[in-house]
Formats: structure tokens, C-alpha cells, sequence
């Protein structure tokens, strides 16, 4: 099975496993049982009711770890190649339009209580500069929060994430080791911003997962920041939640962001939500 239709097919996978039905997630975890694909996270989840582990899982798909340094070359050059490969895909993306649609829920317990759901045509202008053609909106039904513009840069920059040279300069990144992620054979880093108090300045902090081959990530674990958790009387808690993205070959050469999936609960100054929110990212088509 060539890497493009192997990837396509993990997507297609975690997506039924987290949307189409609850049972269908369990029956593909018992098959993996079956096949002698024993993780400790499959058994926990299979034994556990549904209800408690429903939450963003970083650990999905993923094999052991080997944190062994790379065998033929050194991390520190893993690192080079990676910014270098991440700045030609983002370049590249910005020839290319696709379709984002956007779920957010609201729940208690199972019960959805709220939703935002918006489908949007992206694309970019001759300058680089994002247009965006909003195609369906529901009316916003979230309670117990309001999206902010920081909402929306997660989903415009941080959950579709891309870690290009430029970039790599405002991060420490240190190597985890060798993981098989689905079908590919991938290197894990641990990302932390080396400033947290800059002001105005927004960043990533997680884990990604970079292809041996290509040096692209393929799949991103994390939240954005920084938080206001502890905040004074009249100013608002700023809490975002913990997303898992992965990414999908396009054309045989770039590795685009293709299905976020976050489930998390927000815990503000007067109250708790749990938030549930997809995005996929589809129809990738290079621009004429």
C-alpha cells in the first residue's frame, strides 16, 4: 500500500472512529486486539465506559516509543530539514484552495447543549494574504462561552500548525524518539515556546510528529497559548483546549493538515465546559 492511500486511510479511520458511531470506534479497536495490535491505551479504552474516555488522546495511533537517537542522522539535523520541508508545504499551501468546515459543541454529559458550525472556502491572494468564502454558518448556540478572535487564530494558525524555519528560532525543540504513527515511521519532538511572557505573542506547545522520509509533520498534539487562568476581578479566564491534528499527503509531495479533533473541558473562573470541536480540512486543489 503506497503512503499516500495509507494515510488517507488512517484519517479515515480516527474520523470514524471519533464521529460516525461510538460502537464503531470499539469494534475497530477489538479487531486490532484480534490482530495482536496490543497498546495499553487500546485495552484501557476498550474496558473503560465510553463516556470517560472521550477526551483529546495524543497517544492515538501511535506505537512504542523508541527514544533511541536517530540511527543515520542526529536530531539537531532532523530539526533543519524539518523547517526547511515545512516552509516549501506552507509556501505550496498558499497555491492551493481547500474547504475548512468547522464543528464546536457544547455539552453536559452527552447532551449537546450548543453548537458553531461554519463551512468556509479558503484561499490565498497573489501576496500570501488569506480569503476566506464562508458557504454555510448555523447560528451559534454555544453556552456557557464565546468564541474570541484567539478561537479563531487556533483554528486559522495553531491547529492546522506548520513549523517552518522562520518559526523554529521561537521554539525549543527536543527529540523524543522513533514512533510509528499509523502507516509511517516518524521521529516525535517535544515543542515549548523559549518565551512565555512576550507580550502579545501567542505560541504552540506539544508534541509533533515528524515523517522520516519527507521531514514534514505529520500529526500535532497540543494547545496554544499563554493562559489566563489566574486572573484579576474584572478581567476574563483565557483557557483554550487540547487538539490533536493530523495531516494527509496532497500530490504525492506535501503534507497538509486534513482532521483536527479536540475534546476537552475549559475550566473557567465561575464555571466548567466541556467542548467538543472537528474541523476537516478537504478538497485540496491547486489554484488555477
Amino acid at each position: 500500500m503506497d503512503r499516500l492511500r495509507s494515510r488517507k486511510n488512517a484519517a479515515e479511520d480516527v474520523e470514524k472512529n471519533y464521529i460516525v458511531s461510538d460502537v464503531y470506534g470499539l469494534l475497530r479497536m477489538m479487531r486490532k486486539l484480534v490482530q495482536g495490535v496490543v497498546w495499553s491505551t487500546v485495552i484501557l479504552a476498550v474496558l473503560l465506559p465510553i463516556a470517560l474516555w472521550a477526551q483529546t488522546d495524543c497517544e492515538a495511533g501511535n506505537g512504542p516509543l523508541d527514544s533511541s537517537p536517530p540511527k543515520t542522522t542526529s536530531a539537531q539535523e532532523v530539526i533543519q530539514k524539518l523547517g526547511a520541508a515545512e516552509a516549501t508545504a506552507k509556501e505550496a499551501r498558499l497555491h492551493y484552495t481547500y474547504k475548512q468546515d468547522v464543528l464546536m459543541q457544547t455539552l453536559v454529559g452527552k447532551d449537546v447543549t450548543g453548537e458553531f458550525h461554519e463551512v468556509t472556502n479558503v484561499s490565498y491572494d497573489a501576496k500570501g494574504r488569506r480569503q476566506e468564502q464562508v458557504t454555510f454558518a448555523a447560528q451559534n448556540t454555544l453556552r456557557g462561552l464565546q468564541l474570541t478572535e484567539q478561537d479563531m487564530e487556533d483554528i486559522r494558525i495553531f491547529m492546522p500548525l506548520m513549523l517552518t524555519k522562520e518559526d523554529l528560532p521561537q521554539y525549543n525543540l527536543t527529540y523524543a524518539g522513533q514512533q510509528h504513527v499509523d502507516d509511517l515511521d516518524t521521529y516525535q519532538f517535544r515543542v515549548a515556546p523559549k518565551k512565555r511572557d512576550e507580550k502579545g505573542k501567542r505560541y504552540f506547545e506539544g508534541q509533533i510528529w515528524v515523517d522520516t522520509q519527507d521531514f514534514q509533520i505529520v500529526k500535532v498534539c497540543g494547545k496554544s497559548g499563554p493562559e489566563k487562568v489566574q486572573v484579576k476581578k474584572h478581567e476574563q479566564t483565557d483557557v483554550h483546549p487540547t487538539f490533536v491534528t493530523y495531516r494527509q499527503q496532497v500530490d504525492g509531495r506535501y503534507w497538509f493538515p486534513a482532521y483536527t479533533r479536540s475534546d476537552d473541558t475549559l475550566h473557567f473562573k465561575a464555571r466548567s465546559v466541556k467542548v467538543k470541536e472537528v474541523i476537516k480540512y478537504s478538497d485540496y486543489k491547486r489554484a488555477q
